[in-house]
């Protein structure tokens, strides 16, 4: 198996990098934990979690901040840093999206009718995989590239899980007697989780195209 020799001679770096990828699966496992205590009201768990969320994003924020400063100041890995770069700031996307649905929840206060709250906890579940198996895959790419491709399927099994619950979730949604308002505001909420799972998609699509040219 092929092994990837990115870091030999920055150890720091690499544990930064790998610092950064905690953060992300922290954030998306706080959602996911926040985004369910919403939806089995309560309320001061998903306070919590919002705070911490918060707290996480940003402290993923000044973490690659560092990752870029340091890889620029000091010349490291310069025939790899297009790409980890690209990925830092494709997987920090992941992180704000997952803070996003968060406030939106803070803000608009939805209720969400019994009868849907199993396919949004579904939904939540299966998006959180998918950014589980890609933190994954990002940790393989700098540390074993034969090993990315077995967590890059599991990104796309996750992806396509989260559509289908969303698509029955909003069919069910529209079929109900909620009034227009409401059908649109749940939908909503429904679009804005799955976008994590599909955002999380396009990285691995993009990590595939890096461990491509690793490879070469």
């Amino acid at each position: 198996m092929k092994k990837l020799a990115i870091f030999h001679k920055t150890k720091e770096l690499e544990s930064q990098i790998d610092d950064f990828c905690d953060k992300v699966d922290e954030g998306a496992l706080a959602f996911k934990i926040g985004i369910h205590a919403y939806i089995t009201e309560d309320h001061d768990a998903f306070d919590d979690k919002l705070k911490l969320v918060n707290r996480i994003e940003s402290d993923g924020d000044a973490l690659r901040r560092e990752i870029e400063r340091r890889l620029y100041a000091q010349t490291l890995i310069p025939e790899s840093r297009g790409d980890v770069l690209g990925l830092l700031e494709n997987m920090d996307q992941i992180l704000n999206k997952c803070e996003g649905p968060m406030w939106k929840f803070a803000i608009e206060k939805p209720e969400i009718p019994v009868v849907f709250r199993k396919d949004f906890e579904n939904l939540v579940d299966s998006t959180v995989q998918g950014v589980d198996a890609l933190v994954s895959a990002s940790r393989a790419f700098f540390r074993d590239i034969g090993t990315v491709s077995d967590y890059m399927h599991k990104v796309m099994f996750f992806e396509k899980e989260a559509d289908k619950v969303g698509t029955r979730l909003k069919i069910a949604i529209f079929s109900s007697d909620l009034d227009l308002a409401r059908k649109q505001q749940l939908t909503s909420f429904v679009e804005i989780i799955d976008d994590i799972v599909d955002s999380a998609e396009d990285v691995a699509d993009r990590l595939a195209i890096y461990t491509i040219k690793r490879s070469i």
